[in-house]
């Protein structure tokens, strides 16, 4: 790596960002910041948030905006985050893209690349279906699973536009093996100097 990476993962439910987000994170030495596993982590230990957030996906919404936030903001603020992350579930929409920018741009940063995983709807559904059938993942109803990959697709797909006008944004074929599309990660990075090799 030729400088702190600061990443952003981006993709629908059951495109596998959350697999991928930990290899790029592991590979590069940066803590993956996961919003889904900061309130699933929340909801088994039972916290308040936990119960606050377990009611809010049950029914297939998204935690606010303000408190989805608060909790990255202190995360990126530990001292494992000064050397570079890797966000995931967040920013997920143009608002938290905003939040974002002001935060980092507070302390002199910005992020360096947003991976983009691209996967067809009915990949993503067939994912999240056998996901939920080997969890017993009680969450991922086929009416839950629609609704959050209609959130995804109205709110949190426009975010990548402003990446891409960035220039920042990487976009990585998301179907395959799990080695092939890390693979495809890296070399994209790599060729953005992220990287020094696509070798994980």
């Amino acid at each position: 790596m030729t400088s702190p990476a600061r990443l952003l993962i981006v993709g629908p439910q059951g495109s596998g960002k959350g697999t991928q987000g930990a290899r790029i994170a592991g590979a590069l030495g940066i803590p993956a910041v996961s919003t889904g596993d900061v309130f699933r982590a929340n909801i088994t230990a039972g916290t308040p948030l936990g119960e606050q957030v377990k009611a809010i996906t049950a029914a297939g919404n998204l935690v606010s905006d303000e408190l989805t936030g608060k909790i990255v903001r202190d995360r990126l603020s530990e001292p494992d985050a000064a050397s570079g992350f890797l966000l995931d579930g967040y920013p997920r929409n143009i608002r938290q893209v905003r939040d974002l920018d002001e935060f980092l741009g507070g302390r002199g940063e910005s992020l360096d690349a947003v991976i983009e995983l691209s996967v067809p709807r009915d990949e993503s559904i067939a994912r999240l279906a056998l996901r939920a059938k080997e969890q017993g993942r009680t969450d991922d109803t086929d009416e839950v699973i629609a609704k959050r990959l209609a959130i995804y697709e109205s709110e949190t797909a426009p975010i990548l536009d402003v990446y891409r006008e960035r220039g920042i944004a990487l976009r990585i074929d998301g179907v395959g093996s799990l080695d092939e599309i890390t693979e495809r990660i890296t070399t994209a990075l790599a060729a953005r100097g992220i990287v020094r090799s696509a070798a994980v």
